[in-house]
């Protein structure tokens, strides 16, 4: 079941990192995907000659996912803000024209934080994974 990701994240353009959450566990994981087109706003800068989707973004969409795997249906929006990661490896980069698949599994949820690992994927290869990143849910209530 696909879930409208404005239904969840308070995030707009050009900070909207996800098009679709297509699979959803709710406590346990997540599944979505970004299309990275060559319009988009971050490849003018980096790098002109050879467009890469910066590894922040990235981090950013998966941290941005990690919200809908304990997202309750009927809860308000609420903003997923990084606040550690113990570690992240990037292994190959984005290009325009790539569909960034996206996973975060839940590992604890404690109040407004969760902590979980997240793997971003194209075609079926690891481009980045990080470890234990927590995820500060600012706005969630009754968590």
């Amino acid at each position: 079941m696909e879930t409208p990701v404005t239904s969840v994240l308070p995030h707009r353009y050009p900070f909207l990192l996800i098009d679709r959450v297509t699979e959803v566990e709710p406590g346990v994981w997540a599944r979505g995907y970004k299309n990275v087109s060559i319009n988009e706003w971050f490849f003018q800068g980096h790098f002109p000659d050879e467009p890469i989707m910066p590894g922040v973004l990235i981090t950013e969409a998966m941290a941005q996912l990690g919200a809908f795997a304990i997202h309750k249906p009927g809860q308000a929006p609420f903003a997923g803000m990084i606040a550690s990661i113990k570690e992240i490896k990037f292994h190959k980069p984005v290009l325009p024209g790539d569909r960034l698949d996206l996973f975060y599994e839940v590992l604890s949820h404690k109040g407004p934080y969760v902590k979980g690992n997240a793997q971003a994927s194209v075609k079926g290869e690891t481009v980045a994974k990080a470890a234990e990143m927590i995820v500060y849910l600012k706005g969630a209530k009754g968590q």
